[in-house]
């Protein structure tokens, strides 16, 4: 089933009448996440081609094999080219006005493989304070793996489609200044996205948190 949400891909890409999708320049300004807490700006690297695996023990295999430099580490500009073998991709800043991502419109309006792919997506909070207590809470479609400042806190598997918190880390603290959110995600076929949002003790949205990217 597909999901349908508005997608902004801040790169001058082509895209098609499935997508309904504006071009524009990257905001300079940090993005506070929306009403419900999810975050709507991210950095997605253009699709792997993989199995499609969606065991636990396949997509960990998959997650943990490296295929680029920096891989657990880099936090990307728009348009930084990656080398994955003899392919060459992209990684592109992305905007959602809905509480997901779809990361099928986003690979299919890049004309790449929507099957049997990996999807690597970074996005970094800033948090003016140190805040104890917190949850990262996630969905996705299809399996996911989730790091927060470079520990792996959460992750889902098989076949499965985006629910709202479907998945939730035990609870982390976020540090004062920048966090960097780090995420895999493996589909096998169809429709696939992803969400994520951080709660408090009292599983509310957290609150002053900003998204803030690199410029272009």
């Amino acid at each position: 089933m597909a999901v349908q949400n508005t997608v902004t891909v801040h790169r001058t890409v082509r895209t098609s009448l499935v997508i309904l999708a504006a071009l524009v320049h990257p905001a300079a300004t940090a993005q506070p996440p929306s009403a419900d807490g999810f975050l709507q700006r991210w950095m997605i690297l253009e699709p792997i081609s993989v199995a499609g695996q969606l065991t636990e023990g396949a997509v960990q295999t998959l997650v943990k094999t490296v295929r680029f430099a920096d891989q657990f580490t880099v936090i990307p500009h728009d348009g930084d080219p990656v080398t994955v073998g003899d392919t060459k991709l992209a990684w592109h800043r992305v905007d959602t006005a809905a509480y997901n991502v779809n990361l099928y419109h986003f690979a299919y309006g890049l004309k790449k493989p929507t099957s049997n792919v990996l999807f690597w997506i970074v996005t970094v909070v800033d948090s003016p304070r140190e805040v104890s207590g917190v949850r990262l809470a996630i969905g996705s479609n299809a399996a996911s793996v989730w790091w927060v400042n470079g520990a792996e806190v959460i992750g889902i598997y098989n076949d499965r489609q985006t629910v709202i918190d479907d998945g939730v880390s035990k609870r982390i603290t976020l540090k004062k200044g920048a966090n960097v959110i780090r995420a895999a995600v493996v589909n096998a076929g169809g429709a696939t996205d992803f969400c994520a949002r951080f709660l408090d003790g009292d599983d509310r949205p957290i609150r002053g948190i900003t998204i803030s990217l690199p410029p272009s």
